[in-house]
């Protein structure tokens, strides 16, 4: 008996963690289906998971740069008005002087070309839907045809 009351308790417990995704919702997500909020949920999840690996370090926890070396992503125009630049960015590196926020900006960023199509979408998600950016979902599919235009 003790059993099953313990049992009833995890499960009322797992059923009320699925199916909130309040945390998750913006002005982009607004009108997405359970299921794609869910979706969404889990790509943000594995995203900053993901960023926190490979992005922080630079762009810091709260996406808000490193002074004059490392661009901001917080609100960033550059990131903002191009999403496949982003994403190929990702995957590639970028060299060469980038203007972010009117101030220039020429430390390289090293390509995380080991990153695969999956993971590069959970990071553009989570990094297009954190710190007062709301972009919505980048879907895996946007990812695959993007890099399969890459210039580099």
């Amino acid at each position: 008996m003790r059993n099953k009351f313990y049992l009833a308790i995890a499960f009322i417990i797992l059923l009320s963690a699925c199916g909130s995704y309040e945390e998750f919702k913006n002005s982009a997500t607004a009108n997405y289906s359970d299921a794609k909020m869910q979706k969404f949920a889990k790509y943000m999840i594995q995203g900053k998971q993901l960023y926190t690996t490979h992005c922080s370090n630079c762009h810091q926890d709260k996406g808000e740069g490193l002074g004059k070396l490392f661009p901001p992503l917080a609100n960033s125009d550059y990131m903002l008005e191009n999403i496949p630049r982003t994403i190929c960015g990702i995957k590639n590196g970028i060299k060469g002087e980038i203007k972010v926020n009117g101030k220039t900006y020429n430390q390289a960023m090293p390509a995380l070309s080991r990153l695969t199509n999956l993971e590069i979408a959970e990071i553009s998600t989570y990094v297009y839907n954190s710190w007062g950016n709301e972009k919505g979902m980048v879907e895996i599919e946007t990812v695959e045809k993007v890099l399969s235009n890459c210039s580099n």
